[in-house]
């Protein structure tokens, strides 16, 4: 019981309102994300395929929002960008309630989607600054759990929204999305900006960061492992129910199996691997992505139903521990192999990796599985093991990849 308490508790600080804030950001997120679509189709004259532009056009206009915001990081700090960018994704959802026609979806969903790019681009930096040296990977796996809880709140949220149907249900999700925004800006009002050098951009800015080629290994690595996270929501449901037919709900069990482990569960197992070398761990993390892949490709074989939903929850819960093991482990490496002077620009790099992932990932993914079954999950088994030889390579060059987690 002590070790649930742990893992759900926010480390001793007096930033809990940093935690509250991420807190209602996630729930809010969770809300919208699963009725994006249906709010547009059910609110506008639009297409489907028009909605579809418009929001893939907005997310590859706010490719470089990250980056620019990585300079300005290093200049003003964490807390005025990220604060900045809460009000840019209220103005955006506020903006959602007006919009009917395809342009007005891309000035909005740009504002969103370049708010959602240089959020996380903030919030390592911000995270490295709050938690102490030692309590880094806690801090990640918190954070990382309580994310997952509110986005799990929030689709359950959105759910009563579809069941209801009418347009009033879908502007009030809406609506209380921006607002949520607007309760994150005022709670991060008192947490501590984290700003290294004041007044000056520090010494060689982009070039000494690209230059880096200890880190960029590291960001090499972390697009590896973000290709794997978004199989859960692109690959794995589609696979599950329609490539092998099982039941509707198998999709439905994956996501609240992920939700389950990694909300409750992913503190726990931070906790037991105090004192284990980060390279080796995302090793592990890796290995088991790989294993999730190969029952799932195992699933492709069983005829027996029961037997058949069996090996892809199994699948998914192998899946879900090496995301348990690897994403706090590589949020504190990213952010202390940075400089402190250039962390931003550090972070908004890495941060970056994660972006292009989730630009490719869906076409990728879905060509993928229109090739057949081991043509998607022996993919990924090579991207795992890809992942997995980056790992090592950090774990021999970079010091933060070498050290032990909990410990200074």
């Amino acid at each position: 019981m002590a070790d649930l308490d742990s893992a759900i508790r926010p480390p001793k600080t007096r930033h809990g309102r940093f935690v509250t804030a991420i807190v209602i950001d996630s729930i809010g997120t969770g809300v919208f994300i699963p009725v994006s679509m249906l709010y547009f189709l059910a609110t506008t004259s639009l297409t489907l395929v028009q909605v579809g532009a418009a929001l893939t056009a907005a997310g590859l206009l706010a490719l470089p929002a990250g980056p620019l915001a990585g300079g300005l990081v290093d200049r003003y700090g964490a807390k005025p960008v990220l604060q900045a960018a809460n009000l840019a994704q209220a103005l955006g959802f506020a903006g959602y309630l007006v919009v009917g026609q395809t342009w007005q979806i891309v000035v909005c969903a740009w504002l969103n989607s370049a708010g959602r790019a240089v959020f996380f681009g903030c919030y390592g930096v911000t995270v490295t600054a709050l938690a102490a040296p030692g309590q880094r990977e806690r801090w990640f796996g918190l954070l990382g759990s309580v994310r997952n809880l509110g986005y799990a709140l929030g689709g359950l949220l959105s759910a009563v929204a579809v069941g209801i149907g009418t347009d009033g249900a879908y502007a009030t999700i809406v609506a209380l999305n921006a607002l949520s925004y607007v309760a994150a800006f005022t709670l991060l009002r008192s947490v501590p900006n984290a700003r290294p050098a004041a007044g000056h951009d520090p010494v060689g800015g982009w070039r000494r960061v690209l230059r880096d080629r200890r880190y960029l290994p590291v960001v090499a690595h972390q697009l590896c492992f973000a290709i794997s996270l978004f199989a859960l929501n692109i690959a794995i449901p589609v696979y599950a129910v329609d490539v092998l037919g099982l039941p509707g709900w198998t999709a439905g069990a994956v996501f609240t199996l992920n939700t389950l482990m990694v909300g409750f569960g992913q503190g726990i197992v931070i906790g037991r691997l105090r004192g284990r070398v980060r390279s080796r761990v995302l090793v592990a993390g890796h290995v088991c992505f790989a294993t999730g892949y190969v029952l799932f490709l195992a699933a492709d074989g069983v005829s027996a139903l029961t037997l058949a939903v069996t090996v892809v929850l199994l699948g998914a819960a192998s899946y879900t521990l090496g995301e348990i093991l690897g994403s706090p482990v590589t949020s504190t490496i990213a952010a202390e192999s940075a400089p402190e002077a250039l962390r931003g620009r550090y972070l908004a790099l890495n941060q970056l990796a994660v972006t292009v992932a989730g630009a490719v990932a869906p076409i990728a993914l879905s060509g993928l599985l229109s090739a057949g079954a081991p043509a998607i999950w022996l993919t990924l088994v090579g991207v795992g093991a890809l992942g997995a030889a980056l790992a090592t390579v950090i774990g021999r060059t970079v010091p933060a990849a070498r050290s032990r987690i909990g410990e200074v």
